[in-house]
Parts: structure tokens; sequence; C-alpha cells
């Protein structure tokens, strides 16, 4: 990766580098400037979540789009996967969403996604930030006869909602069903319950009064206390919390049990391969997915890959091996069939339809899959050696491997952005698992720590 673009666009504190009205401007600039190469007058599209940053971005953004002769569609506050929708479907360039997905509302983000509604490609994202750190484009600006305009458009957001509803089955209704909605007080907080609401459920949102400090602020998919909490007192069919752009999805069973991507995938995977829909037989998921999902899938003779740790690297390898789902623990769920991107509305859809198809209460659809009891421990570390290179370390590791065989796993490795390295058991039982991860977090520390 360069210097501005991580795994997942350009992040960080707003008002402070990268994320700045200058760097902002000059994103804009480089953006429109590539796509504008291709010998037309380009389109990009913008939305963003409800961050009080989002209106600083949005008009940098606009303004360089426009220097350089580009138009600029607003569409205001909008899902991260509705924007690449709306990217595709009004045949613009490039879409660009402001937001920093399920950070603290102080952060704020950039991710661009190409006309197919794809995110950019390692190689065109190094291109754009070339052309950002060098500056080139100072003498590629255009006269004054030639700026782009910017304008808003009406409607974004029920065209969202329509290809939403379009995932759902025509045969199915929800009606009758009583559906909890946390919407994080981010961007799913007008779409998620309208979508709800037209296909027949009796809707409850919260978490959707927005103020442009409060996103993912004890709520949303990292924080499912009170969803679980209100979902029982109201006696809900289901629960579903989201982040604060809209991709991610934790769900919550009617006895208030919380469901992880992982058991998303299983569910929804068992129930496409009824259907004839689980294309190739495989569910591509991370090497951070529980074990209780791969002998899941194993019972349910499925095939799983397992790619690094980010839904970028899930993308490319469904792309690559024709899979129809994949995903992350953390609710980042693509359902390839129906959208280029993580979608956590259209995945609690996907969900409601294996409900419909099962004709059983989420609860019991959860049973497919065990979770193994899980203990994950940071370990701040002064360098990152190859882990292989630690005796030390992996004489723990393989201590622990014998000890569990084939009960259990350990994983290992160092975080990709801080000088931390995470230590992972899963085992059978609670206390197997965190004692065999202290004592091989404690080795770490001793090591490198």
């Amino acid at each position: 990766m360069g210097k501005l673009f991580g795994t997942d666009g350009i992040r960080g504190v707003a008002n402070e580098y990268p994320m700045t009205a200058d760097l902002a401007l000059n994103v804009g600039k480089a953006t429109a400037h590539y796509f504008k190469r291709q010998g037309h007058r380009p389109r990009i599209i913008i939305g963003k979540d409800t961050r009080i940053s989002g209106y600083m971005l949005e008009n940098a953004l606009v303004s360089g789009i426009c220097s350089m002769g580009v138009d600029a569609i607003m569409v205001g506050v909008m899902p991260t996967p509705g924007i690449a929708f709306l990217t595709q479907s009004m045949r613009a360039d490039a879409g660009i969403v402001i937001s920093a997905s399920h950070n603290p509302y102080q952060d704020n983000g950039i991710k661009i996604f190409s006309s197919t509604g794809y995110k950019l490609p390692d190689d065109t994202e190094l291109e754009i930030e070339e052309l950002i750190l060098k500056n080139l484009m100072h003498n590629l600006r255009p006269s004054p006869q030639e700026l782009g305009k910017a304008y808003r458009i009406e409607g974004a957001r029920d065209r969202y909602i329509v290809f939403l509803k379009s995932t759902f089955p025509k045969e199915y209704t929800l009606e009758g069903m009583k559906i909890e909605l946390d919407c994080a007080n981010g961007a799913t907080y007008r779409v998620a319950p309208q979508t709800f609401l037209e296909l027949g459920a009796e809707v409850t949102a919260r978490f959707d009064q927005p103020n442009g400090s409060n996103i993912n602020d004890n709520c949303g998919s990292q924080h499912t206390e009170m969803l679980m909490e209100k979902l029982m007192k109201r006696k809900a069919d289901a629960g579903f919390a989201f982040d604060g752009d809209g991709d991610r999805l934790i769900a919550v069973d009617e006895k208030g049990n919380v469901l992880t991507g992982d058991q998303i995938m299983a569910i929804c995977a068992k129930a496409m391969k009824k259907k004839g829909k689980l294309t190739n037989n495989l569910v591509v998921a991370t090497v951070m997915s529980n074990l209780g999902l791969t002998h899941a899938l194993k019972s349910l003779d499925i095939d799983m890959v397992a790619t690094k740790v980010g839904d970028r690297y899930v993308l490319e390898e469904m792309r690559a091996r024709g899979a129809a789902i994949g995903g992350e623990e953390s609710g980042h769920l693509i359902f390839l069939q129906e959208h280029t991107t993580g979608d956590g509305i259209l995945s609690a859809l996907q969900l409601l339809v294996a409900m419909k198809e099962e004709q059983q209460p989420l609860s019991e659809l959860a049973k497919v899959m065990m979770v193994f009891p899980q203990k994950l421990i940071n370990v701040n570390v002064k360098s990152k050696p190859d882990i292989e290179t630690v005796p030390e370390i992996v004489a723990a590791i393989k201590e622990v491997e014998k000890a569990l065989d084939d009960r259990g796993r350990i994983l290992v490795r160092y975080s990709g952005t801080q000088n931390m390295c995470r230590v992972m058991v899963e085992g059978p039982t609670n206390e197997e698992t965190e004692r065999y991860c202290r004592q091989v977090a404690d080795v770490v520390r001793k090591t490198i720590g």
C-alpha cells in the first residue's frame, strides 16, 4: 500500500493530516484528472455518513473535482454500498464515499469506487496518490469555460431502497414480523427503516437521530447491548445492528443472542446451497474467522477458503474463484450475485430470506454453527521480526498446537497499522482458551515486547 491509501481508502482524524480540507481538495483534483483521461466529461458521485466533518470534506472534494473540469453529483448521507450501487446504476465514472466506517466521529475517511461499483484496485489508487503527493495537477487546470458543475440530485435514497427491495424475493413478505434496528446514528438511519417498512415489517429503529458527533457512540454493530435489551422486551423476531457507513451487519436472534458475521455466513451458505445458488460450492472467509465456521461448512459439505483480514482480500478471492458469498466475522458480508461490495441492509435481507425459506426462527438456524470460545490478546512490541525467526515464540505456538490438536487453533500475527502482535486462540472451553492465549502472549511480551 502507498502512503495515503490503506486497505480501505484514506483514513485519519478529521482536520489533521491526512484528513484535511487541503488533502480532500487534492484527492478531488487527482480523482477527476484520472477519470478525465478516459476521453469524455466524467461525472463523479459523492456521498457521506453523518459525521460533522463530512461537510468540510465534501465541499473540498467538490471544489477539487470541478476545478479539473469534471462534474460532481452530491447525494448527501448515503450508506457506502449505496454509493457503489448509484455509481454503477447512474453510469457515473466514479463514486467517492466520505466515511470512517465504525470509527468514532472524530475520524473520517475517503474511499473511491470505479464505474463498475467495485473499490478501486491498488494500482489505480497508487496512480491517484502519486498525482497528489508529487503535485502533478498544478499545470493541468482547464480554462474557465471548461470548469465542472456541482449539483445535488433528489431521489437517490429511493433508488437505493428500490434496489435493496429487489434483492428480496417477491414471493415473500415481512408482514407480521417485528424487526429491531440499530442504525448507529450513521448512514443507514433513513434507508434501513424505510426498506424494512416497505417490505411489510413492523419496525422499531433506534440510534436514528444523528447530530454529527454521536455516530457509533455506544451503538451500532460493535455495541449491541441496547439492541438485545429492547428486542427481548418487545419480543421481536430479529434485530439488526449496522455500523456507521452501513457496510457491516451484526444480527440478534429472538432470544437475544448475538450472531457474528461467521454465523450469518453459515446460515446463508446452507440456504444458498439448498437453492442451488452457492456457486462453486464455496465460501470465502478470513484467517480470523471462528473455527466453528470451518467445522459447520465441512459438515454441510461446503468448501471454504481463508484470506488475509480485510474485505478487499475477501472480494478479490471471491471474484477469482467465482464464489457467491464471503465475508468476515466482524460482519462485512458480500453477496456477489446481488452487489459488488459489503452491504449491511442487504445482508440482513438475505438472512431473513433464509428464515422464510426454512420457516424457522433465527435461533434455530444459528444452530448450524457452534461458536468456539475465542481469546485475543494484543501485545505491544518494539519490533516486528518474522514470527518464524523467533525460536521462543515458535516453540510456544507448537506447544499450544500440540495441546489443542484438532480441538482448536492458534493464530499469531502483527497488526498492519500498529506496533502490536495479536495472539488469538480458539479452543473447546473458555478456561483452556484463556490459559493457552496468555501462555503465548507472555512469551511474545518477553521476547519482542
